[in-house]
């Protein structure tokens, strides 16, 4: 953790000085991006919220994402990821979304993507979105891989 929370105290001090917002929708990670910014002192300034969308339920329910609107997508992309991103940023009104969506492993999912595939992106002034494969099955390090580098995504953007 200790790792996630040095880059989340540089994320903060951007965000404080350049008086920006963020509100986080993760999966695979189970809230460690969140829980790395909360970790830093000063962090309502900052973070609105965040949610753990896990599940199809968690969609609906947390991202206000129906089934028609998953149409032609699927977790674990690119393109869902950047949906994600883009709907904390508005149902939040920040400056920045972050989202993540991936496999931890030890298996893949059942979308056919193997154990360690993740997509993150950032909705804000800029938009991003990359692919983690880590070809590892361990899950704890896969979620801490994932939230290293959705962090570091944000990080470099800011």
């Amino acid at each position: 953790m200790k790792e996630l929370v040095d880059i989340a105290e540089q994320i903060a001090a951007r965000l404080i000085a350049r008086k920006e917002t963020i509100a986080v929708a993760e999966s695979s990670t189970g809230g460690l991006i969140s829980a790395a910014l909360l970790s830093v002192p000063g962090a309502s300034a900052y973070f609105l919220g965040g949610a753990v969308v896990y599940t199809r339920d968690a969609r609906r329910l947390l991202m206000d994402i129906s089934d028609a609107d998953m149409k032609g997508l699927r977790s674990a992309s690119e393109p869902y990821a950047q949906l994600l991103a883009r709907q904390m940023r508005g149902r939040f009104g920040t400056s920045w979304g972050l989202s993540e969506t991936g496999a931890t492993g030890p298996t893949g999912n059942r979308y056919g993507d193997a154990a360690g595939h993740c997509c993150m992106a950032i909705a804000g002034p800029m938009e991003k979105v990359v692919t983690l494969e880590t070809a590892s099955s361990d899950r704890q390090a896969n979620m801490q891989a994932f939230a290293k580098t959705a962090l570091g995504l944000l990080l470099q953007h800011l």
